[in-house]
């Protein structure tokens, strides 16, 4: 509750925070918004492979002439963050195999890096954050995104000493969602393709979010950030609104859903029929607590708290994730306390490659959202002795066996490039944390 104060003291003292941005997407534009209204906060450098369109984001979000003319632009991500006089490189890319490239470019040159890029994070980044611990620098997830909100709320609870049953976020989810390509995305939505088109928006992008693979790469992030663990057979995708947390995201054995308590879950917004759940969580994240007592259990009731039947199970929920409006939070974390927003310490889920329909040798793969694979779900153990190929891999490479609708994609089944760095950091961490199979 006092980085607006350490900040202040920064800004008073002419030693502003200084920030490199890679990457002036959505996220990247909704943050860039905020930095005018935050003194002390400065960005000097945009990274974009189109640095124009850059340029272009900042006058959108209200940037003055002034600004823009002080700020380098440059699509040189390696040369602009070693040659700057930078504290934190935020990487809001989405793609996997370059934000592992700038994160570790970023711990080389002594800086602190936040990942927006969670895709990258889930596919490597217990190693990389590993790597920044012993550089001395913070590898941090993104606040505003559901990850950190999410690892904000268990780590509050486990401070306060509660126990945690399970923790997630919420999303539009039915069954036939994984199933869904980029050609008939927007009907889900409630969306014509035109209308689409005309917002700009990206059919394989939201189709990640629908199909089921965006839930998957949140939720073992938030695992391997939170010491958490994944369900055994995939995400579950509970129909569920915030008052009846407590009594369906608890174990099977207490009456709720849960395989077993202090698991990661998504809950779903939609009805299995399609009709909408009361009060639901579809923006927002979660935590079921546990009280660990008989007069813990009654504070519960007395403050009003929504619990299950008995009373013991109660939950702390935040209804909305403000994405890059929030990311601040974890910059001014970064550079002022050196703390991360959440980051991983171990590596218990993973997000394997399933098949969308009957896949055959020679196809090429095209990633998440896209018409041939989504991501699930599952224990890194398991992921690991299976030999699943991770979804963050599953893109532009070609199928050498065929592979059954719903059936998982194995390394063994594509032809892959073992020099290949991104491939190379990802074996790497396989091997550290064999130990798991």
């Amino acid at each position: 509750m006092n980085l607006y104060r350490l900040l202040a003291a920064r800004h008073a003292a002419g030693k502003p925070v200084r920030v490199a941005l890679i990457g002036a997407g959505k996220f990247g534009s909704m943050f860039l918004s905020q930095v005018p209204h935050v003194p002390g906060l400065e960005v000097p450098v945009i990274i974009d492979l189109d640095p124009q369109r850059a340029r272009d984001a900042c006058k959108t979000v209200g940037w003055d002439e002034g600004r823009i003319a002080a700020t380098t632009f440059t699509d040189d991500a390696s040369r602009a963050i070693a040659g700057s006089a930078i504290d934190v490189v935020v990487e809001a890319t989405g793609n996997p195999a370059v934000g592992i490239r700038h994160a570790r470019t970023a711990i080389a040159a002594g800086k602190h890096i936040v990942m927006v890029n969670v895709e990258a994070d889930v596919l490597a980044g217990t190693l990389l954050a590993e790597e920044a611990r012993k550089a001395g620098v913070v590898y941090s997830l993104a606040y505003g995104d559901q990850p950190a909100l999410t690892a904000e709320i268990v780590d509050w609870a486990r401070a306060t000493g509660f126990k945690v049953v399970a923790a997630g976020k919420g999303t539009k989810y039915l069954p036939a969602y994984h199933d869904v390509t980029p050609d008939d995305v927007w009907q889900h939505y409630g969306l014509t393709r035109s209308e689409a088109q005309s917002a700009g928006m990206n059919p394989q992008m939201f189709n990640s979010f629908l199909d089921g693979t965006k839930s998957a790469i949140e939720m073992a992030a938030i695992a391997n950030a939170c010491s958490l663990d994944v369900p055994s057979h995939g995400l579950l995708f509970p129909p569920c609104g915030v008052d009846d947390l407590p009594h369906v995201m608890r174990p099977k054995d207490k009456g709720g859903v849960l395989e077993k308590s202090g698991v990661v879950e998504v809950v779903s917004s939609l009805e299995r029929d399609g009709r909408p759940v009361f009060r639901d969580l579809r923006w927002g994240v979660y935590a079921v607590l546990e009280a660990p007592n008989d007069y813990a259990a009654g504070c519960f009731k007395q403050y009003g708290l929504k619990t299950d039947a008995s009373g013991r199970y109660a939950a702390m929920y935040k209804p909305y994730h403000l994405i890059g409006l929030e990311l601040n939070i974890s910059i001014l974390s970064a550079a002022l306390r050196k703390e991360p927003t959440g980051q991983p310490y171990s590596f218990r889920g993973d997000v394997a490659s399933i098949a969308k329909r009957n896949l055959r040798a020679g196809e090429m793969l095209d990633g998440e959202g896209g018409y041939t694979v989504w991501g699930k779900l599952m224990p890194a153990a398991e992921s690991l002795k299976t030999g699943a190929l991770p979804i963050g891999l599953a893109h532009r490479v070609k199928l050498k066996n065929d592979v059954a609708h719903g059936a998982v994609v194995r390394w063994s089944d594509v032809e892959y490039d073992a020099n290949n760095d991104t491939i190379k950091t990802r074996k790497a961490m396989e091997t550290a944390y064999a130990s798991m199979r």
